[in-house]
C-alpha cells in the first residue's frame, strides 16, 4: 500500500504543479494551456484511482502518465514543444520531474508487488512453485547373470 500512497502521490504532485502553472500564465499558450489544465485534471483523477481502485490498470496509467509528462517536459526543454522552450532548472520544473520520476518508479514496483503472480506466469514458473530439480542419472552395474 505504501508504495500506492507514493504513486499516486507523484502524480497529485505533478498535477498540482500543472494547474499552478496554468494559473501563472500558461492558461494564455496556445495547446500547452490546455495541456495544462487537462494534467492537473487527470492527475488528480488519477491519483484517487490509485488509491481506491485496487487493480493493476491505475498503477498502469500512472506510470505512463509520470512517463508521457516527464517527456513531454524533457522534449521542451531541449527542441521545444509546440512552440514553447522551457528552462530545465527552476523551482516548477524540479518539483514536477521529480514527482514524475517518483510516479514511474512507484508504479512500477507497485505493479511488481502486486502481480508477481501474474508475472511469473509469463517467465514460465507459478508463483510458489519449486524450481524443477533434475534427476542425477547414475551408472549402475549392469544385471547379473543367472
Amino acid at each position: 500500500m505504501v508504495t500506492r500512497i507514493l504513486t499516486a502521490l507523484g502524480v497529485l504532485v505533478s498535477g498540482a504543479v500543472h494547474l499552478y502553472l496554468w494559473f501563472d500564465g500558461f492558461r494564455d499558450v496556445d495547446v500547452i494551456g490546455p495541456s495544462f489544465m487537462l494534467n492537473a485534471i487527470a492527475g488528480l483523477v488519477i491519483a484517487v484511482a490509485v488509491i481506491v481502485w485496487r487493480h493493476w490498470l491505475p498503477l498502469l496509467v500512472a506510470v505512463g502518465f509520470g512517463f508521457s509528462t516527464l517527456t513531454a517536459f524533457l522534449i521542451s526543454t531541449t527542441v521545444g514543444l509546440f512552440g514553447v522552450n522551457e528552462v530545465f532548472w527552476g523551482t516548477s520544473q524540479m518539483l514536477a520531474a521529480g514527482s514524475e520520476i517518483l510516479a514511474i518508479v512507484a508504479g512500477c514496483v507497485a505493479l511488481w508487488q502486486e502481480n508477481r503472480a501474474f508475472v511469473a506466469r509469463f517467465i514460465g514458473r507459478p508463483s510458489g512453485s519449486q524450481p524443477v530439480r533434475h534427476r542425477r542419472f547414475h551408472r549402475s552395474a549392469p544385471p547379473a547373470a543367472h
